[in-house]
């Protein structure tokens, strides 16, 4: 895992050797091992390395090939490199290294890019055609590795993080599109960024940029496409358990000690089951508790790492660290915090550096397999109409849960159900509480619906998950690289392989909603490999409850009522916005209040201490 950046001068100017370091060092938590730089004239590429795989010099970047035609800086990991071997050799090409890296260069001379719907695995790189002066980037089939580029200044920059950019003279201003999107979805989905100029190479995309200007994008990598032409399962449970087993295993290929982050629930329970049905030792496990007890896991994490004999590590995260944490994690996203367990994430990383560089997680099983609650609402749409009538009932609005569903089901367009099936708070919501009532354009999001219902016709519940799984599931896996690279350390997610990502997409719905809580596949298949209290433990996810840390919170009392005068109720977008009575209601104890306040307390920070740092 590591960290690239580069800059292709369209004007054909050389490359300030300065700013290309500059850039690269912006990335440097990414990759503190080894770091380097190649430049051809108006062609500069950078490199951070973290090393996982054969971690002698052998592995520095940039990579060239034994003729000097490419020039390639890659972040990822491909866990089936070794599979290619043989073909190499047969081929001519001589294994000089123990890295995935050379395996990719030297499968892109013999192949071209063909070779890439073979691989298992996450990767972000960019390749340089010294011949044809044409520079490749590439991004996996989900976007778990991520990659940034803008095209300013008649140059083309590209990097891991967008901060590289920023560095170079990128300028920072936040996009309209951009900040709408993240007040109406929490995030900003597809190739937008909250910022004008800076876009994300999709997943499962291929960019190329000659040196005259010329750009071509393509799609590699189709989910849907996959879905359609997947082979009937005849046995789901057996095949789920011989696939997860084997993503597991494939993800154990490092030279360096790997954990898991065990939060206690389901998804990060089944991993450690599969590592220890496959007599994998002296794993160390890594977890977050809380002292609120609807919060906490840690107990059954404790209780499988015992029963496993695996070394277990916990820490709470509260008051000043916590607040701490958050400025940092600020940094390393990028943008303001979008899932609230950010801080959180960066800490139990940073907890296991100096045990382990590498760390599995169980990010994904909730979107492929239907494990969120807020799926269920759209089991029977028609009912939906028919809780909205009730919100007169005091029963029941006062209820957090059947509060949320009363205003989500006053939603009438089945797209638009979709579309914030994710969300916290709603359009009607923020028109009557912020005043802002144009929606905005949800483009890319749209264009994701119309796939899902093609795909999914007449079934919202598989027509949300594809949605998620092309909007939401990336911004968790963007939330997950940047707080496990900000602590230097890779992060891997078994139940992303290939094969189970086509593979559930195929099975009937049966196998993924019967039950309470859906996952119905993954549970019966940990049935004999999971004690009964965590197959049976209510859903808890890494949440946390920052409605008590910044009302209570000696740390965040301060910060509160500087966000009561925050220079973001200055924006014509906010202009409307009563933020003391927001936070009069929330110190009154409506928590009602949180998902209202949150999104513009992140922003908040983020103002204060990110925007104006370069």
């Amino acid at each position: 895992m590591c960290g690239i950046n580069g800059i292709l001068h369209l004007s054909q100017r050389k490359i300030d050797e300065r700013i290309l370091i500059k850039m690269r060092d912006s990335l440097e938590h990414r990759g503190p091992d080894d770091k380097g730089i190649y430049m051809d004239n108006n062609l500069g590429l950078g490199h951070v390395r973290l090393s996982i795989l054969d971690v002698s010099a052998a592995g520095h970047q940039p990579f060239l090939s034994d003729d000097g035609r490419y020039a390639m800086v890659y972040n990822g990991e491909i866990y089936n490199y070794k599979d290619f071997y043989p073909e190499l050799k047969s081929n001519g090409f001589a294994i000089k290294t123990g890295t995935d890296t050379e395996v990719l260069l030297k499968l892109f001379q013999l192949h071209g890019l063909k070779m890439l719907s073979r691989f298992d695995g996450m990767f972000a790189f960019a390749i340089w055609d010294k011949v044809e002066k044409k520079l490749t980037v590439v991004r996996d089939r989900m976007g778990v590795k991520p990659l940034y580029y803008s095209f300013y200044n008649e140059s083309f920059y590209f990097g891991s993080e967008q901060k590289a950019l920023f560095t170079a003279g990128v300028p920072l201003k936040m996009a309209q599109d951009g900040l709408e999107e993240y007040i109406f979805n929490r995030f900003v989905a597809g190739e937008n960024t909250l910022y004008q100029n800076v876009k994300k190479v999709l997943p499962g995309h291929i960019m190329t940029i000659l040196e005259n200007g010329k750009v071509t994008t393509e799609k590699w990598w189709h989910l849907k496409s996959e879905i359609q032409n997947q082979s009937a399962i005849v046995n789901p449970v057996e095949w789920f358990q011989e696939t997860f087993d084997e993503s597991v295993k494939s993800r154990m290929v490092s030279d360096v000690p790997v954990g898991v982050l065990l939060s206690g629930g389901l998804d990060s329970s089944s991993i450690l089951a599969s590592l220890y049905r496959q007599n994998f030792k002296d794993i160390e496990t890594f977890n977050i508790g809380f002292k609120e007890k609807h919060h906490n896991e840690s107990h059954l994490a404790q209780m499988l790492s015992d029963k496993f004999d695996y070394k277990f590590h916990t820490m709470h995260l509260e008051d000043e660290a916590l607040y701490n944490s958050l400025l940092k994690a600020t940094y390393f996203q990028d943008e303001p915090i979008m899932h609230l367990s950010e801080p959180h994430l960066l800490s139990v990383s940073q907890m296991a550096k100096p045990s382990v560089k590498v760390l599995l997680s169980g990010e994904g099983a909730d979107e492929l397999m239907g494990g969120y609650v807020r799926y269920k609402t759209l089991q029977y749409p028609s009912l939906l109409h028919s809780i909205a009538t009730l919100g007169s009932i005091d029963l029941f609005a006062k209820k957090p849960r059947f509060e949320k569903l009363m205003r989500y089901s006053a939603i009438k367009n089945p797209q638009d159900l979709i579309l914030y099936n994710g969300s916290n708070i709603y359009p009607a919501d923020i028109a009557a509480t912020f005043g802002i009532k144009k929606e905005p354009k949800n483009e890319y999001r749209k264009q994701i619906y119309a796939e899902a219902k093609a795909l999914y016709p007449d079934n919202l519940r598989r027509q949300a998950l594809y949605f998620d799984q092309h909007t939401y599931m990336c911004s968790l896996l963007d939330r997950n690289d940047r707080c496990t690279m900000g602590a230097s350390i890779e992060c891997r997610e078994p139940f992303l392989s290939p094969k189970l990502l086509t593979g559930l997409g195929s099975l009937d719905d049966k196998w993924l909603f019967t039950g309470k809580k859906g996952k119905y596949v993954l549970k019966t298949a940990m049935q004999h490999r999971l004690p009964e209290e965590i197959l049976k433990f209510k859903k808890v996810g890494l949440s946390a409850p920052w409605g008590d840390y910044i009302t209570k919170s000696p740390a965040f009392k301060d910060e509160l009522t500087a966000f009561a005068t925050s220079d973001l109720f200055q924006m014509d977008y906010f202009k409307n916005i009563d933020a003391k009575k927001l936070i009069g209601n929330l110190q009154n104890g409506d928590a009602k209040m949180i998902p209202y306040i949150m999104p513009l307390f992140m922003m908040h920070i983020w103002m204060k201490t990110y925007a104006n740092a370069f």
